[in-house]
């Protein structure tokens, strides 16, 4: 990775918060290398705030308020506490219908709100196969306030809880493409995470590359084992090649 501080997200999805990690030595807390975000239910930022974890929360409403039934605002997930939140993630887009537009207000109603968005963006095994992966992730991003502090997180959406995950070259060559597309100036300092299938076995591989600046991770996030390994890959210098 460049010098741009290592990020490894959480993302627990419908799940409940795996055994120990409220603990206080538990791999789920930032530490002075590398920034951890978990990703727990709604039902559960409160228990993670309350534990000084740094918490996000998987899904924010654009709007401020208003009849939104089952939706919770951007200024109110701000106020209890979370520090991040996830915006167009593909489980979302395709289970919820959420477009590029609705992403997008996402990013910039969590931005107003002073939360840090995540902002989702990958293709899935059709547009990739029709050679349009590049033009899927760039109409993603068009209409993001870049300029502004977020993280961009590349999932291919074939590779997410699949087993199947990109090879470190392949995401390597998306990630860069990505960083081509942000403002120059800001260009070097935006970090990309990549999310899909990472595992301890596949993690240094992929950490290692020096446009993928940390990981977005499901399954092996419920597992405290597996999750430590992946920070301590994010951390730990890459072996020499021979």
């Amino acid at each position: 990775m460049a010098e741009r501080r290592p990020l490894i997200a959480a993302n627990w999805k419908m799940h409940p918060i795996p055994d120990g990690a409220l603990d206080v030595d538990s791999a789920y807390r930032t530490r002075s290398d590398i920034d951890v975000l978990v990703f727990p239910t709604a039902l559960e930022l409160h228990q993670c705030i309350d534990a000084k974890l740094m918490v996000g929360a998987q899904y924010g409403h654009w709007e401020p308020s208003g009849a939104h039934t089952g939706d919770i605002s951007m200024p109110m997930l701000a106020q209890i506490g979370c520090r991040s939140v996830l915006c167009g993630h593909s489980e979302r887009r395709q289970g919820h219908g959420e477009t590029n537009a609705i992403v997008i207000q996402q990013v910039i109603a969590a931005l107003e709100a002073g939360l840090h968005p995540i902002l989702c963006i990958g293709e899935t095994q059709k547009e990739r196969e029709a050679g349009k992966a590049q033009t899927v992730v760039q109409e993603q991003i068009a209409g993001a306030p870049l300029e502004q502090e977020l993280t961009i997180a590349y999932e291919p959406v074939w590779a997410i809880g699949s087993g199947k995950s990109a090879t470190p070259a392949d995401a390597q060559q998306m990630h860069a493409y990505i960083r081509s597309l942000l403002p120059v100036h800001v260009r070097e300092q935006i970090r990309i995470l990549y999310g899909g299938s990472v595992q301890p076995a596949n993690a240094s591989s992929l950490l290692e590359q020096p446009d993928i600046d940390g990981a977005l991770v499901g399954g092996a996030a419920l597992d405290p084992a597996q999750f430590q390994a992946i920070v301590y890959a994010a951390v730990s210098p890459p072996s020499p090649h021979d």
